[in-house]
């Protein structure tokens, strides 16, 4: 603790190579190559808006605007302030970076020789601005993590905080941290501040003054600083807000409305609709890839637990042999579970052709039909088997207050590497905080979870 001196970590001596180097280098270079993005991506909605060679010529003069209006949105500054900061997080901002971007060209391009554009290519230049930014910046930051060296950092505090944050580092690597600790030599902070880029202080029980302290210490030595809050769970905040100088913690106390349930369902609708269509030339294909990887049905249905427990036959494409149902005692008795909740990373009833559909979630596509039934929603926590619900504890079934999802906050947060009790935790955060949003977010998130096959057992 802070008021009894100054706190300790274990210093990795290989970290000091990377503290001789310039403070938060690897942040100057992250922002010019999503600035190169950028620019990227204004080029080519530049070039969409042109009709001629001196359209071209006038919309690329522009193009150094583009990344001014991107620093002023704050596109350039996110990513060195979270500690984990996506892409994804970004899209209301690259929409209306676009949408300010096109304007511009709108404005200006009627003022010089190239004349104006028309509104339809206006709408197409914003469209390829956001969707072509979005794919680069990810892109720009896959290239960045493999380009520099993670950045050192020190977890300070004990007990189950500082173990639930460095459970939270193995578990996304995109964070980009190395944390140290493996070393027998203590340091003070003061003395460690030039080993690391980085602080996460967790605490289950912090003082004000504690980190303050640890705030000026960063400030002086250029530390990244990072404090989790020990407010977590059904205690954790929902929105931070201020009054003149004092932070105020905001709580959703209430229902979700009405109209938040009927947007949803339209939503799940309409996108389980879609999808049947687009994935309808898929059906055949796997179906007859699992037929000639194992005899039997090409579909698997099983009860699960929908909206209040209310049982409904959950439908997949086959990934097991045809045995499995009965064989399961073979590999796992429930009964000898000590969390309602199991989750095989080599079950040898699943086979070859349906390690690669779980692997890519295409097992999953026939749940379209369970959404467009009302059974299950597009998003919301992962359905389970009646026998496991059976076992739940009152605690527990709060994640039974909404339709279970195809997709949801366990499979962009981990899928089966995640614990019963942090599974728990990301499906409660998301239960409180309904909205359409974040529903989006988490289906965005989905696809490059699903491309990796990390967690999918």
């Amino acid at each position: 603790m802070l008021n009894d001196g100054p706190p300790t970590v274990e210093v990795d001596p290989a970290g000091s190579q990377a503290a001789r180097r310039p403070r938060f280098w690897r942040d100057a270079l992250r922002r010019r190559l999503l600035a190169l993005a950028d620019l990227i991506a204004a080029a080519a909605a530049s070039v969409v808006v042109a009709s001629s060679s001196t359209h071209v010529f006038w919309a690329l003069v522009l193009l150094p605007a583009w990344v001014l209006i991107a620093k002023l949105v704050g596109l350039y500054d996110r990513d060195h302030v979270a500690i984990r900061h996506l892409t994804v997080d970004e899209l209301a901002g690259i929409a209306a970076w676009a949408g300010a971007g096109v304007a511009l060209l709108a404005l200006v391009l009627p003022q010089t020789p190239a004349g104006e554009i028309s509104p339809g290519s206006a709408v197409v230049a914003w469209l390829v601005a956001t969707g072509a930014a979005m794919a680069l910046r990810s892109a720009a930051r896959w290239i960045w993590r493999r380009a520099t060296p993670p950045e050192v950092t020190a977890v300070l505090g004990a007990g189950d905080l500082a173990e639930m944050i460095r459970r939270k580092l193995e578990l996304f690597p995109d964070m980009h941290l190395r944390l140290i600790g493996d070393a027998d030599t203590h340091l003070p902070f003061d003395e460690v501040a030039d080993e690391v880029d980085r602080v996460i202080f967790a605490a289950d029980v912090m003082e004000p003054g504690e980190v303050g302290g640890l705030v000026a210490l960063c400030r002086e030595r250029q530390v990244k600083l990072s404090v989790i809050s020990p407010l977590h769970g059904r205690a954790g905040p929902v929105r931070l807000s201020r009054v003149a100088d004092l932070p105020v913690l905001e709580y959703e106390t209430w229902d979700p409305s009405r109209s938040t349930a009927m947007i949803k369902r339209g939503f799940d609708i309409a996108v389980s609709s879609v999808g049947l269509l687009i994935t309808a030339p898929l059906f055949p294909l796997i179906a007859l890839a699992v037929r000639l990887g194992s005899p039997g049905p090409v579909f698997f249905s099983q009860a699960r637990a929908g909206l209040d427990g209310r049982p409904f036959e959950m439908h997949k494409f086959r990934t097991m042999v045809i045995d499995a149902e009965d064989r399961l005692a073979d590999v796992i008795r429930l009964d000898d579970l000590r969390d309602p909740v199991f989750k095989l990373s080599d079950d040898p009833r699943v086979t070859r052709v349906g390690r690669l559909l779980r692997r890519l979630s295409l097992d999953e596509l026939p749940q379209l039909y369970n959404v467009l039934r009302g059974e299950m929603s597009i998003v919301g926590p992962r359905p389970e088997q009646i026998e496991l619900v059976e076992r739940y504890r009152p605690e527990h079934r709060f994640r039974l207050s909404v339709k279970p999802g195809i997709t949801g906050p366990m499979q962009v947060f981990g899928r089966g590497d995640l614990t019963f009790h942090e599974r728990l935790a990301v499906e409660l955060d998301y239960i409180e905080n309904l909205s359409l949003a974040r529903d989006l977010r988490i289906i965005a998130e989905t696809v490059p979870v699903a491309l990796r096959g990390s967690g999918a057992y």
